[in-house]
């Protein structure tokens, strides 16, 4: 059967020429013949390049609310707040079973194979990166979906009547996360070992998709134990105890290659000497950055763009005047170390229970890891050459607050007119202000233009990063008994963060390697992923709300609950004649549209299989707990 490849190829046509007869006959122009589409290296690089834009990430800076969930932030878009309303997740959520893309792919590659026009090295290279492309869609199934069916060439219709031919059992979830270890194991050697290939395939990427892989299978492995509810006796949904450390090993030899430069030359990103400011660049430097090892690049000039900036820059005097929907939670701002390494809540109070009175409204968040400004935009500091106007209204002797209702709002206090509230918040239900008392800093875009609508930002999306490979590597070497390796390399990250004094191996415990996720990777769509494969969502999101008290107790801990975003707000006091007077005090605060407390069911440890593909395929079986 002869197969088309559309392309995006515009012809005009002169319209007076249609009486020709053998125009009506002619096969579309538009339409290119698998066999001539695969002789030409332009045309096959330009239907690769459709099938990694049809990449399926997680999250993605293309969709703000996807890289925030899990009460990492509250949602300062009234659109949104039913997200703090709603006290679980449908059994279908996150899932994905896109077996047209699977298709294309599998396409691809054997129109590649049989090419007789492409060279070798072209070739070569294709194939791999369609190997690579097929491979991490299946991990973005098996993460989501369990174990699925494994198609690896197209099929084709008989139109006999019966398509029972057509459907496929679903392979275990050890299967599929063999495959895709063992792909990435075959292909590497055919992709460019080459650390500036950041957009494309490369050795680098395919040893950071392994080693990522082999670690979820691990953990897994061991974890699953917890939760014996979450399996299936076909094994489509649980891997096998026995199988812990065989996974773990992959996933540390597969770290060891990268960290040993044996894929290129792979680094924490060093170039700046303020460490916060040094932390926000790695997402948006594109100019020698050797951290990044795979993304989804954006180009203005092509007019590949995004407009995350323009949704969550700091409101007050922005492009557009618009932005502020991500507010971090104080759930992860306090979870940021003092540079000494203390797991501490930030202090606004006293031993007595007394507010703590600041000169300057930073002054609360000095010594502390680096990661934390470069995360998170705090009160007082900075972003594209402006101060960030955050307080939320003058604190008076007599205990009582003068706020307002709008941004930078001004009132008569003591007869003279003065500013109550920030112009950037925050104001409890006025959406796109800092209703927790902060924004997000990561993938925010510097240049000027980049929260403007005619403008908008490339900055990329980071898939895979060297300092996720050493945490990766840490995390495995933990747990097959290493701790030693692990302080070596979860030292190298928190070193890079100004943390001063280094971890031993006596400090290394399972939350330990938790937490050290937690701050380096908030907001990269690592996090979710994390609580299952650890089984410990049910416990963190147990749907039990958690107290002002609650908040600040049990830092560092894995299994700390997070149900509901919280808040920290500044206040100017106002006392003329104190010491005091001009200070700010901080205060906890839960939004007041965080109504309900998340819960976690063991039925969405895996997603739900859409019943009209069930219908389709009854050898298909039911997720758990569906």
């Amino acid at each position: 059967m002869k197969r088309y490849i559309y392309t995006f190829i515009l012809l005009t046509f002169w319209l007076g020429s249609c009486n020709d007869d053998d125009f009506l006959t002619r096969e579309p122009t538009q339409i290119i013949p698998s066999d001539k589409a695969y002789n030409s290296p332009e045309l096959t690089l330009s239907i690769l390049a459709d099938l990694y834009n049809r990449y399926n990430d997680f999250g993605t800076v293309e969709n703000w609310q996807s890289l925030s969930g899990f009460n990492l932030a509250f949602w300062s878009d009234s659109g949104s707040y039913g997200a703090f309303q709603n006290n679980s997740w449908g059994y279908g959520d996150w899932r994905t079973w896109d077996y047209g893309y699977i298709r294309d792919l599998n396409i691809f590659i054997e129109g590649v194979t049989a090419s007789e026009g492409l060279d070798e090295a072209y070739k070569t290279r294709f194939i791999a990166e369609a190997r690579f492309l097929r491979a991490s869609y299946y991990f973005t199934l098996v993460k989501r979906m369990g174990g699925v069916p494994l198609i690896l060439e197209p099929m084709e219709y008989d139109y006999s009547g019966d398509p029972a031919y057509l459907q496929h059992a679903r392979e275990t979830e050890a299967a599929i996360y063999d495959f895709v270890i063992s792909e990435a194991e075959e292909i590497m050697e055919m992709l460019p070992n080459d650390a500036n290939s950041k957009s494309r395939a490369s050795t680098g990427a395919a040893l950071a998709m392994q080693c990522r892989a082999a670690l979820y299978a691990g953990s897994i492995a061991r974890y699953g134990a917890t939760t014996p509810q979450v399996s299936l006796p076909g094994g489509e949904v649980g891997i096998p105890a026995e199988r812990d450390e065989e996974y773990y090993t992959k996933a540390l030899n597969a770290a060891r290659q990268l960290i040993n430069g044996e894929a290129g030359a792979y680094a924490l990103y060093e170039k700046k000497p303020d460490l916060a400011e040094n932390f926000a660049s790695i997402f948006y430097d594109k100019a020698s950055n050797p951290e990044v090892i795979f993304v989804e690049d954006y180009k203005l000039q092509t007019g590949k763009r995004h407009g995350f900036t323009i949704s969550n820059q700091p409101r007050y005097g922005a492009e557009e005047e618009e932005g502020g929907r991500i507010n971090p939670s104080l759930n992860l701002v306090q979870a940021f170390e003092t540079l000494e390494g203390e797991l501490a809540p930030l202090p606004n109070t006293d031993d007595s229970g007394n507010y703590i009175a600041y000169d300057e409204v930073t002054d609360i968040f000095a010594n502390r890891d680096a990661r934390l400004q470069g995360t998170v935009i705090v009160p007082g500091s900075s972003f594209k050459g402006r101060t960030v106007d955050i307080f939320a209204g003058l604190q008076m002797p007599d205990g009582s607050v003068i706020s307002g209702d709008a941004r930078g709002q001004s009132k008569v206090v003591d007869g003279t007119s003065m500013q109550v509230v920030g112009f950037d918040g925050p104001i409890d239900g006025l959406e796109h202000v800092a209703q927790s008392g902060f924004y997000i800093r990561k993938y925010q875009d510097p240049k000027d233009g980049s929260g403007q609508r005619g403008v908008m930002s490339d900055v990329w999306f980071v898939r895979y990063r060297f300092a996720e490979v050493l945490l990766n590597a840490a995390e495995a070497a933990f747990e097959l008994g290493q701790p030693d390796l692990a302080a070596e390399y979860m030292n190298e990250v928190r070193e890079r963060a100004g943390i001063t004094v280094p971890l031993t191996p006596g400090d290394i415990t399972f939350d330990r390697i938790a937490h050290e996720r937690y701050v380096e990777l908030a907001f990269e769509g690592l996090y979710f992923f994390d609580l299952k494969r650890w089984r410990i969502a049910h416990l963190v999101m147990d749907g039990t709300e958690i107290t002002s008290s609650g908040i600040t107790q049990d830092i560092g801990s894995a299994t700390k609950r997070q149900t509901q975003p919280y808040g920290m707000w500044p206040y100017k006091i106002y006392n003329p004649g104190n010491a005091d007077h001009g200070k700010y005090i901080y205060k906890i605060i839960r939004p007041t549209r965080v109504t309900a407390s998340d819960r976690f069911r063991f039925g969405n440890y895996y997603s739900e299989i859409e019943q009209s593909v069930l219908n389709n395929n009854p050898k298909l079986v039911k997720n758990p707990n569906h």
